[in-house]
C-alpha cells in the first residue's frame, strides 16, 4: 500500500513538474547567473595503449551535478517522496564533452537515467567508452611511463555561463580492474580556464592526467633477453678456427636474427624521431656485430697470407707475438695448453736415456752425416790401396769414385737447402696465423665486454 502510494505521488509530481518545462535552456532563473556542473571521474578499464596512433582507449563512469531552478516541490505535499528517477533525454544537460577526443563515432553519451532531489539536485552518471589522443614517449621503451591526459569541458558554454568544478582532486580509482600491461600512479585532476583566440569570454576545464607504467616483464623475456643471448654469440665467432669456414656466416646470421627483432619493435612502436631504449640497443648490437664481421674478414686474409707474403714486421713480433700471446694464452698454431717441451720430456721420460740419444743421433744435421760418409770413404780407399797395392790405372777409378761422391753431396746440399727455404716459407706462414690468432682473441674479449655493458646498461635502465 505504501509503494503504491508512492507511485501514484510520483506520477503526479511528474506530471506536475514537466507540464510546462523545457530542456532546451538552461535552467536558471537569472539568466547572468552562472550554473555550477560537479564533474567526477571513475576510471574502470584501460582497454588498449595504441603506442604507433597515439590513442588511449579507456572505459570511464562518467558523474555530473547541478541544480536544475525549475525541477523542485515540496515533499512533504508528495508523502515524503524525496528523489524520483527520469530518463536524461527529458531534462536539460550540460554538453560536456571530452574535448581530447579520437574517435571518429560522434554519437551522444548513453541516454541512462538521471536522479533528480526535492531540492533541484540532478546527477547525472553515464558509463562512456572513450578514445583520446595521447602523446606517447617511448623513448625509454619497454621501461617508459606515459602520462595522458583526459580534459573535460562544455562546448557551447562559456564560464560565464556553466562552470565547471571537479569534485575530488583526483580521479577515483577505487572501482579499476588490474591491467595485464599498465599500472595506476595516479590520475590527478586541475581546473583550467582558457580563452581560445575565436572569443573573448574563459573556457573552464577539468583535466584529469592519467599516470601509467609500463609492465616490462612480457618484453624483457620476449624481446629483451632473447637479444642480449644472441649479442653473446658475436664475440665468439672470433673463437671458432679459420679452417672451418663458419666465422662469416655466423656473424651475417647473428645479424638477420637481430633485424627481425628490430623490425618486431618497429611495427609497435610510432614513426617518431624518438628511438626507443631497445631499439637504439639493437642498433648498437648490429652495428657491433657487422664491425665483428669486418674484422673476421681481415683477420682472416691474415691467416691465409701463406709462404708467399711478407714477413711479419718486426714490431708485430714484439708487441703481438711475445707479449699479446702470452695475455691471452694463444700458442703456436695446432698446439694446445700443454707446452711441446713437456711433451718431448715425458716422452723421454718414457723411453729412457738409450731412446733420447738414439733420437739426437738421428736428429743430427746432413752437412755432420756428409763428412761422416766422406772420412768413411777416404778410409776405405786407403785401406783397400794399401792392402792390395794398386798404383795407376786403379787410382784412376778411385779418383772418379770420389768426383762421383762429390756430384752425390753437391745433390745433396741441393735438397738440403730446398727443405730449408720450405721450412722458412712454411714458418713465415706459420707466424701470419698465429697473428690471426692472437688477434681473434685480443677482439674475442673486447667485444665480450662492450657486450657485457651494454647489456648492463639497459637491465640497469630496468631497475
Amino acid at each position: 500500500a505504501v509503494e503504491s502510494a508512492k507511485g501514484k505521488y510520483a506520477h503526479m509530481l511528474f506530471n506536475e513538474l514537466f507540464e510546462d518545462y523545457s530542456n532546451a535552456l538552461r535552467p536558471v532563473e537569472d539568466t547572468d547567473k552562472v550554473l555550477n556542473v560537479t564533474l567526477q571521474i571513475t576510471l574502470s578499464q584501460i582497454k588498449d595503449m595504441d603506442e604507433r596512433n597515439q590513442i588511449l582507449s579507456a572505459y570511464l563512469w562518467i558523474r555530473q551535478s547541478w541544480y536544475d531552478a525549475y525541477l523542485r516541490w515540496d515533499k512533504d505535499k508528495y508523502d515524503g517522496l524525496d528523489s524520483i528517477r527520469i530518463p536524461s533525454n527529458l531534462v536539460w544537460r550540460p554538453d560536456i564533452v571530452l574535448y581530447n577526443k579520437a574517435d571518429d563515432d560522434f554519437s551522444e553519451p548513453v541516454n541512462t537515467n538521471v536522479v533528480l532531489r526535492y531540492d533541484g539536485k540532478i546527477t547525472w552518471d553515464a558509463p562512456a567508452i572513450t578514445k583520446s589522443s595521447c602523446v606517447v614517449d617511448v623513448s625509454y621503451f619497454p621501461f617508459d611511463s606515459q602520462q595522458c591526459n583526459l580534459t573535460f569541458g562544455s562546448w557551447t558554454y562559456n564560464g560565464n555561463q556553466v562552470d565547471i568544478i571537479n569534485s575530488l582532486d583526483s580521479g577515483d580509482l577505487s572501482d579499476f580492474i588490474e591491467d595485464v600491461e599498465w599500472e595506476i600512479h595516479g590520475m590527478p585532476a586541475v581546473k583550467n580556464v582558457i580563452t581560445y583566440g575565436c572569443c573573448s569570454e574563459p573556457y573552464p576545464d577539468v583535466t584529469f592526467t592519467l599516470i601509467l607504467k609500463r609492465k616490462s616483464s612480457f618484453y624483457i623475456f620476449n624481446l629483451l633477453l632473447p637479444c642480449i643471448l644472441i649479442s653473446f654469440l658475436a664475440p665468439l665467432g672470433f673463437y671458432l678456427p679459420a679452417d672451418s669456414g663458419e666465422k662469416v656466416s655466423l656473424g651475417v646470421t647473428v645479424l638477420l636474427a637481430l633485424t627481425v627483432f628490430q623490425l618486431m619493435v618497429a611495427e609497435i612502436m610510432p614513426p617518431s624521431e624518438n628511438v626507443p631504449l631497445i631499439g637504439k640497443y639493437y642498433i648498437a648490437t648490429m652495428t657491433m656485430i657487422t664491425a665483428s664481421t669486418a674484422l673476421t674478414i681481415i683477420i682472416m686474409n691474415l691467416h691465409h697470407c701463406g709462404s708467399e707474403a711478407k714477413p711479419v714486421p718486426q714490431w708485430a713480433k714484439v708487441v703481438i707475438l711475445d707479449y699479446m700471446s702470452k695475455i691471452f694464452f694463444v700458442y703456436d698454431v695446432g698446439e694446445n695448453c700443454t707446452s711441446p717441451k713437456r711433451e718431448k720430456e715425458e716422452e723421454c721420460r718414457l723411453e729412457g736415456d738409450d731412446g733420447c740419444q738414439r733420437r739426437h743421433k738421428e736428429v743430427r744435421s746432413p752437412l755432420s752425416t756428409r763428412n761422416d760418409d766422406c772420412n768413411l770413404k777416404e778410409k776405405l780407399n786407403g785401406n783397400w790401396n794399401k792392402s792390395y797395392g794398386i798404383h795407376g790405372g786403379n787410382v784412376r777409378d778411385t779418383v772418379n769414385c770420389c768426383s762421383c761422391y762429390k756430384m752425390l753431396i753437391k745433390n745433396i746440399e741441393y735438397i738440403a737447402n730446398c727443405v730449408r727455404d720450405h721450412k722458412a716459407n712454411r714458418a713465415k706462414g706459420i707466424e701470419w696465423k698465429k697473428v690471426a690468432k692472437v688477434m681473434d682473441r685480443f677482439f674475442m674479449w673486447i667485444f665480450f665486454i662492450m657486450v657485457f655493458f651494454m647489456s648492463v646498461l639497459i637491465i640497469g635502465k630496468a631497475a
